[in-house]
């Protein structure tokens, strides 16, 4: 299930989520500045990206975490949470991720990368 929209203020960063909400989901929804992302967190890492899938737009939410990867629900494909780069022989484009920061309790997202792509 996935959270109501996100509205961005007019500062850089907006919380998205609590990092007890984040640890205990692994894959966290949102909606910041009109733009579909997720939170994941795989290990102790933790990446925000777009939601849509940039081979065919599939919703990654109803994806799932391995190996320091995000994998699609609807084709295979899988990508790096560290670079974006997707797997081998996939004609699309790297998935796009977003500058994250965390604090003791919430997980922050710079809506100036978000604000780049809009």
């Amino acid at each position: 299930m996935c959270d109501a929209p996100i509205l961005a203020d007019s500062g850089r960063w907006v919380a998205v989520c609590s990092r007890e909400q984040l640890a205990a989901r692994r894959i966290i929804c949102a909606t910041v500045a009109g733009l579909g992302i997720l939170v994941v967190q795989d290990g102790d890492t933790v990446v925000a990206c777009e939601r849509a899938c940039p081979h065919e737009q599939a919703d990654l939410s109803r994806g799932h975490l391995s190996g320091g990867r995000l994998h699609c629900p609807h084709h295979r494909a899988s990508f790096s949470l560290d670079t974006g780069d997707v797997s081998p022989g996939w004609p699309c484009r790297p998935l796009r991720r977003f500058g994250v920061r965390l604090d003791a309790t919430d997980v922050w997202i710079d809506t100036h990368s978000i604000a780049e792509l809009l």
